[in-house]
């Protein structure tokens, strides 16, 4: 389990969006910071909440797709990427050393996406 995130952060974030649920200065650090804590099903749930907030924000949905690697949810994780490269995600280093993304690492499809991606940088 990663550490890092307080108790009191966690509570601080989920009051304000608990007031204002689409608040996504709040949710934000709420989903890293349960992330941070190793409650990788409660990250998800609010990182899906902040896609459909924010569809067209790469940075949202590359969080999307380490939520779901990090709960062993492959194909998942494969769509938001994509999804989040699409959108203009384009810190490929970041990508290939990101340990959230280390259960798609042998994954046929990860590889095809980054070769492709090299081509084109």
């Amino acid at each position: 389990m990663q550490t890092g995130a307080s108790d009191f952060e966690i509570s601080f974030f989920e009051r304000l969006a608990k007031e204002n649920p689409d608040f996504a200065d709040a949710l934000i650090p709420l989903a890293e910071s349960y992330t941070k804590k190793g409650f990788y099903d409660k990250g998800l749930q609010i990182d899906r909440r902040l896609a459909r907030l924010r569809k067209n924000d790469p940075i949202v949905h590359y969080n999307l797709a380490c939520s779901f690697a990090l709960v062993r949810k492959k194909d998942e994780a494969i769509t938001a990427l994509r999804r989040a490269i699409r959108l203009g995600y384009s810190d490929f280093e970041h990508l290939k050393r990101d340990p959230d993304l280390k259960i798609l690492r042998d994954d046929s499809r990860f590889v095809s996406l980054l070769a492709k991606k090299s081509i084109q940088v």
